[in-house]
């Protein structure tokens, strides 16, 4: 995890619930839509996802957080990006500082501090 918890309990509490609404409307943010591990209860998270081809990459600045968990469990997810919606299979982490050859270029530059959520585009 890059950011503190004290970070990351204030977006979770305050900035999310104001995003989320908007997300469809602001460049670079997108929507993850995905099932709960044990409830099955559907979820949405706001996102920064980049593309390349047909491979979506996230950065994980938050870690391995619960959404990441739901969608490597399931292995697949759907996606709103840039006002199209996509379905998402063979999600993976790929660990910080690992080869992120082929990714997207913003989720390259951010490879070296954090892990990269990588999954494939049905």
């Amino acid at each position: 995890m890059v950011y503190p918890v004290a970070v990351e309990n204030f977006q979770v509490k305050y900035v999310n619930p104001l995003i989320k609404p908007v997300a469809k409307f602001l460049p670079g943010m997108s929507t993850i839509t995905h099932r709960g591990r044990k409830s099955g209860k559907p979820y949405k998270t706001v996102v920064t996802a980049f593309r390349k081809g047909n491979t979506i990459a996230i950065a994980l600045g938050h870690g391995k957080t619960d959404w990441v968990k739901n969608v490597v469990a399931a292995g697949e997810a759907d996606l709103r990006f840039i006002r199209k919606d996509v379905h998402l299979v063979n999600p993976r982490i790929l660990p910080a500082g690992s080869g992120a050859d082929g990714l997207p270029f913003m989720a390259r530059v951010q490879a070296s501090r954090m892990a990269i959520f990588v999954a494939d585009i049905a």
